[in-house]
């Protein structure tokens, strides 16, 4: 017994040693295990960057809290599971997970406290085993941090996909959407941004919703090209001072002065976010007494440039059987007068097909005659982003367009090898100049021939940009007030302006994957007695297995 007793204590001794030299060493040396397959756990070098020189509170409220349906709970999980991850890597990240509506007699107030924020809540309806019941989901995050702070939208809008399926999605999105947020709370403003003017550009108030956005990550200036044909040279001097130029939906040409000074300021390493119409088309023009208009050729003079530049805007006009409803009055007017839902095939619904960090995981965007853009041989890299559908054709120009089209019927016939065409496309290299072994419109002596690395995107449809207007005011951009859908169109923008400024490959993390495994809601339903049994009465049937064998053999060992 002296014996048994002394090895006792020499292995609890041995114990406590060993595990105040663990302790001892993990206060020295930090480090996490993932075992997940996917690592959907293990924080990117960029997010690790981004939070590493937080040194006061960082407050991130999450909404996903109360009693909603598994594939919330699912959501909640992940969501918990991740910014613990965070917060193990710094402590000044402090999480809360908040029901915004505990309290009943709250409900009504807090509800319009969150739509005046731009914090939607979800109405969803649950079928379990049959049952449908109503439940409101909060999916929204807030991040403070001091006088700043970010929302996070933890679901994404996917339309027509199943809620597991916008689970997946909006899990796969996690990292990126708060690290976002963070990096935007927590850092300076320093990338300037040139809107520019001059051309007969959208007003302010058709690209407000998209400028309140980008203003909260960078500094914003509208910039005119007026003043070039007097003083060309000053005003590629003070363009110089921008990091990006963001040109939306001109609808007057671009002198060659003009071009010039995009040209150098491409040249010099500015980047630039081009949405172009080169069609005039406009789908309010179509309420008028005839319901039709004439689309024709939108010349911007710009066609030599990008040619230079390794692409082409044809001027004609897609057409789309993958489209966006509208909603037009069908029978009398008066009392009478009712609204039915069409697809308007010149505005192609445009889910993106490519896993480039831009796009991927992506909700449709809204596209409003758009055009097909040719990719030319040059030694400039091509990225498409978005791509109108299989069932597509182009449109020659000058045409006739009737809201009549509506009710057009078509086979697929017709769209035998003419769809996929290209609406967004990425230029990455180092460009040449269109000026080139030609005489200057204006004399530069600072002219170059080539730029350095450089990159652009251009999209062949200025209206991606454009937001509604509901009593003078504008409505959030994607949000389409007429079949209350709401589009990818702001994720979109917002993505090219971040992709073109990045420098800390933020955008990258997007490219992640995250593979959750997910029950066949049927199978479960057919076998749920079965499912049960294996789920609860198992794991007891092993635990008792286990306390029994336990049992006997610490009988047996001590009744010597």
């Amino acid at each position: 017994m002296k014996n048994s007793k002394k090895q006792n204590l020499k292995a609890l001794a041995l114990i406590l040693i060993l595990l105040i030299a663990i302790n001892t060493i993990s206060f020295y040396f930090f480090k996490r295990f993932d075992l997940t397959e996917d690592k959907r756990y293990t924080l990117s070098e960029t997010s690790l960057n981004i939070i590493k020189n937080i040194d006061s509170p960082l407050i991130v409220d999450v909404f996903l809290e109360g009693n909603f349906p598994p594939d919330f709970k699912r959501l909640q999980n992940e969501t918990r599971e991740l910014l613990e991850e965070f917060a193990a890597y710094n402590p000044n990240i402090i999480i809360n997970f908040v029901n915004p509506i505990e309290k009943e007699e709250e409900r009504v107030a807090v509800m319009k406290q969150f739509y005046e924020r731009g914090l939607q809540p979800l109405n969803i309806t649950v079928d379990d085993k049959g049952k449908q019941t109503q439940e409101v989901v909060f999916p929204w995050a807030v991040a403070s941090y001091g006088d700043k702070g970010a929302k996070v939208a933890l679901l994404k809008n996917l339309m027509g996909a199943s809620t597991e399926e916008k689970v997946i999605s909006s899990v796969q999105h996690l990292e990126f959407a708060f690290a976002e947020a963070f990096n935007k709370i927590t850092k300076e403003k320093q990338k300037k941004i040139a809107i520019i003017k001059g051309n007969g550009e959208l007003q302010d108030i058709y690209i407000a919703d998209f400028l309140k956005t980008v203003r909260e990550s960078y500094f914003l200036a509208p910039f005119t090209l007026d003043s070039v044909s007097a003083k060309p040279k000053e005003t590629l001097a003070a363009l110089e001072n921008y990091d990006l130029a963001i040109v939306a939906k001109p609808t007057e040409a671009f002198s060659d002065e003009e071009k010039q000074v995009l040209d150098q300021f491409i040249m010099n390493g500015g980047k630039t976010l081009w949405l172009l119409d080169n069609v005039h088309a406009n789908y309010e023009d179509l309420y008028n007494e005839t319901g039709s208009i004439l689309a024709q050729n939108n010349d911007l003079n710009l066609t030599e440039m990008f040619f230079k530049y390794g692409i082409r805007i044809n001027p004609l006009l897609i057409k789309d059987e993958q489209a966006i409803p509208i909603k037009l009055a069908t029978g009398q007017q008066g009392s009478n007068t009712q609204y039915q839902q069409y697809f308007w095939k010149f505005s192609p619904f445009v889910y993106p097909s490519t896993t480039h960090p831009l796009v991927k995981n992506m909700e449709g965007i809204k596209f409003e005659f758009a055009s097909p853009i040719e990719l030319l041989n040059n030694n400039i890299k091509k990225t498409v982003l978005l791509s109108s559908s299989e069932y597509s054709k182009p449109i020659g120009t000058p045409t006739q367009i009737s809201l009549d089209i509506v009710t057009e019927e078509t086979k697929p016939e017709e769209y035998t090898g003419k769809g996929l065409m290209p609406v967004a496309v990425l230029l990455e290299g180092q460009f040449n100049s269109m000026y080139t072994n030609r005489v200057l419109p204006f004399k530069d002596t600072t002219f170059k021939k080539e730029s350095p690395q450089n990159k652009m995107i251009v999209i062949s449809d200025g209206d991606v940009i454009k937001n509604q207007i509901e009593k003078g005011a504008p409505l959030e951009l994607g949000f389409d007030k007429w079949t209350n859908n709401f589009y990818g169109n702001k994720e979109f923008l917002m993505n090219c302006v971040n992709y073109l400024l990045d420098d800390t490959g933020l955008i990258n993390i997007r490219s992640k994957d995250v593979s959750l495994p997910l029950l066949n809601k049927e199978r479960v339903y057919q076998n749920y007695s079965w499912a049960q049994m294996i789920t609860v009465g198992l794991p007891i049937v092993i635990l008792a297995i286990f306390g029994i064998l336990f049992t006997y053999l610490r009988k047996k060992v001590y009744s010597k």
